[in-house]
C-alpha cells in the first residue's frame, strides 16, 4: 500500500508521530522507566529502543532485531481494549510479535517480565515461533 508508513524502519516520514514518540520519551512512566534501565544498553543482549514509530503507532520498545514489540499497559488501558487489540493485530500482521505487560507486572514482577522478555528473543532467534 503506498500510503502506509514503513514498519520497523529507521526513518519515518511523518513529522507528527517522531514528535509524539520525542514526547514520550521525555514523558516516560515509572514502568517505562524501570523496564528502561534493564532493556538499554543491550544489557539483555539485545539493542531495544524506546518510543519506537511503528507504521502509524508507537511501540513502547522495540527490538529490530527479532521483531519485538514490547507494550506497557497503565490503568488507562482498561478504557481502550479495543484500539490496543486492533494496533496489535496491525503490528502481527506486518510480521511483528508484541509482548503486553501492565504496568503492575513491571513494578512487582520485573524478573518475571525479564524472564519473558528474553525467551520471547530466543524463541523469534531460534525460528520457534508458535
Amino acid at each position: 500500500m503506498p500510503d502506509e508508513p514503513p514498519v520497523g524502519g529507521r526513518y519515518h516520514s511523518d513529522p507528527q508521530l517522531l514528535a509524539r514518540a520525542r514526547e514520550l520519551r521525555r514523558m516516560q512512566t515509572p514502568a517505562e522507566a524501570k523496564l528502561w534501565a534493564v532493556l538499554r544498553g543491550r544489557h539483555l543482549g539485545y539493542k531495544f529502543r524506546r518510543q519506537h514509530p511503528l507504521g502509524h503507532f508507537v511501540a513502547d520498545f522495540y527490538c529490530a532485531a527479532v521483531q519485538l514489540v514490547i507494550e506497557l499497559d497503565g490503568d488507562s488501558h482498561a478504557a481502550q481494549v479495543a484500539y490496543d487489540a486492533q494496533r496489535t493485530a496491525w503490528l502481527e500482521a506486518h510480521g511483528l510479535r508484541v509482548l503486553r505487560f501492565s504496568n503492575s507486572d513491571v513494578a512487582h514482577n520485573l524478573e518475571g517480565v525479564v524472564t519473558a522478555i528474553l525467551q520471547a528473543c530466543g524463541a523469534i532467534a531460534e525460528g520457534d515461533l508458535p
